[in-house]
C-alpha cells in the first residue's frame, strides 16, 4: 500500500519505534516488533510506515459507540451497576482463531470506521449520557494507544474514569505509558499454555503474565481477568488448576476471575460451544485454589454471576445477567453482615443502569 492509499482523516505520529540499518522502521509497541518499509502496515493493520516513521492510521475514528452496563466488560468490582460508554476502532495485534469480535478486530476495511470522534467529543458525550466511565473495547486498545491516551486525558478532566479491555500483549515501555491513563482493566488471560497462545492466538503467554504482574505490582489500576473456555483447548482440570493457582499466588486472592463460554465463531466454527457444566467446574477449581471471586459468563447463572463475602459467605451483590438484584455493601465497601471489606472500587450506592445496551451516535448527543 502506498502512502497515497491511506484513508482520509487524522494520521498521527507515534513514539514507540526505531529505525533499523536497512532503512526500515521497527514498531516497538508489542512483541511482534513489525519491521516495515514505506507504505507497509504492521500485523495490527493500523500502525504503518509513512514518511519513514510509524504512524497511527485510525486516530479519531470509531467503529461505533454504545452505552453498556459495566458488568459487560466484564468488571464486577468496579462501580457496579453504572453505565459505561464503550467504543473501539479496527484491527488487532493478535490473530485469535476464535475471536468473538472478528468483524472489527480482523477488519481490513477502514471505511467501516464511520464515526469521527475527537477525544473531547467522546468525554463530553459520556458526561451528557451520565456514564461514569469510558471503555476502550471491541478491539484491543494497545494498538490505538495514542488515541486512547488522549481520550483518557479528556475524560479525566471531566471526572470520568477509563477502562481498558485488553489482551495485555504489549512491551514494557509502552505498557507503563498506556496503563498510566487507565483506572481499570479487564485482561484476557486466554489460556495457561504457550502452545495455546502460539497455535490459536499468534502470541505468547509470558508477555500477558508480565502485564498482569506489572498491573498488580506497579500500578493502582483495578484489574479483573477473563478466560474464554474452549472445549478441548484450554479447559482441562490441570490447566485450570495451574491458571487459578498462579492468579491466587502471583496476583493475590482478590483479583476477580471470569470464566466465560465460547460460541463457534471466526475460524473455529466447528468447535462446539462451551457446556455450562465446564464453567461451573472451572469456578469450583479456582475457588479451591484460593481465588475469592470467580464468575461465570455468557451463560445464565445467577450464583456464578453474584459476589459473595469471602469471610462469612453471604451474598454481597446479586446479579441476574447484567441486572443487579441485591446489594449488601456498606458505604465503605464492606459486608453489611460481618464487616469484611470487599476488594474493588465501590460507592455507597450501586448504579441502576441495568442490562440495557444502547447504541449511540455522538453527533446526536451534542456537547
Amino acid at each position: 500500500m502506498s502512502a497515497s492509499e491511506y484513508p482520509s482523516g487524522p494520521v498521527v505520529r507515534t513514539q514507540y519505534w526505531t529505525r533499523v540499518e536497512d532503512g526500515r522502521v521497527r514498531c516497538e509497541v508489542c512483541p511482534h516488533h513489525c519491521t516495515l518499509k514505506e507504505g507497509q502496515r504492521g500485523a495490527c493493520f493500523v500502525r504503518a510506515c509513512r514518511d519513514g516513521e510509524i504512524v497511527l492510521t485510525t486516530y479519531g475514528r470509531s467503529s461505533g459507540f454504545a452505552v453498556d452496563p459495566i458488568e459487560k466488560k466484564p468488571l464486577n468490582h468496579f462501580l457496579p451497576g453504572t453505565p459505561i460508554l464503550s467504543f473501539g476502532t479496527a484491527g488487532c495485534n493478535l490473530t485469535c482463531l476464535f475471536c468473538q469480535n472478528w468483524n472489527l478486530s480482523k477488519s481490513r476495511e477502514m471505511e467501516m470506521l464511520a464515526e469521527e470522534a475527537s477525544p473531547d467529543l467522546i468525554a463530553a458525550a459520556a458526561q451528557r449520557l451520565g456514564c461514569r466511565s469510558v471503555a476502550f473495547t471491541y478491539n484491543d486498545p494497545v494498538i490505538f494507544f495514542e488515541y486512547a491516551a488522549d481520550v483518557a486525558r479528556a475524560c479525566h478532566e471531566r471526572g470520568i474514569r477509563t477502562v481498558a479491555v485488553t489482551a495485555g500483549y504489549i512491551c514494557d515501555a509502552p505498557r507503563a505509558d498506556f496503563f498510566a491513563h487507565m483506572d481499570a482493566a479487564n485482561v484476557d488471560l486466554k489460556a495457561f499454555s504457550e502452545r495455546f497462545y502460539r497455535k490459536l492466538c499468534g502470541g505468547d503467554l509470558h508477555t500477558v503474565m508480565d502485564t498482569l504482574l506489572y498491573l498488580k505490582e506497579k500500578t493502582n489500576v483495578w484489574v479483573e481477568i477473563t478466560t474464554l473456555l474452549i472445549p478441548g483447548e484450554n479447559d482441562s482440570d490441570k490447566e485450570l488448576r495451574e491458571l487459578s493457582c498462579w492468579v491466587a499466588k502471583a496476583l493475590g486472592p482478590d483479583v476477580p476471575l471470569h470464566f466465560t463460554a465460547f460460541h463457534p465463531d471466526w475460524k473455529m466454527q466447528a468447535t462446539p460451544p462451551t457446556p455450562a457444566a465446564t464453567l461451573l467446574r472451572a469456578r469450583d477449581i479456582a475457588r479451591t485454589a484460593g481465588v475469592r471471586h470467580v464468575y461465570t459468563g455468557n451463560v445464565h447463572d445467577e450464583e456464578g454471576g453474584s459476589t459473595y463475602c469471602h469471610s462469612c459467605g453471604r451474598r454481597l451483590i446479586g446479579r441476574d445477567w447484567y441486572r443487579l438484584s441485591e446489594w449488601n455493601l456498606d458505604e465503605k465497601g464492606a459486608c453489611r453482615f460481618c464487616g469484611t471489606l470487599c476488594a474493588g472500587v465501590f460507592e455507597a450506592q450501586p448504579g441502576d443502569w441495568g442490562a440495557r445496551c444502547v447504541p449511540v451516535r455522538l453527533a446526536d448527543v451534542g456537547r
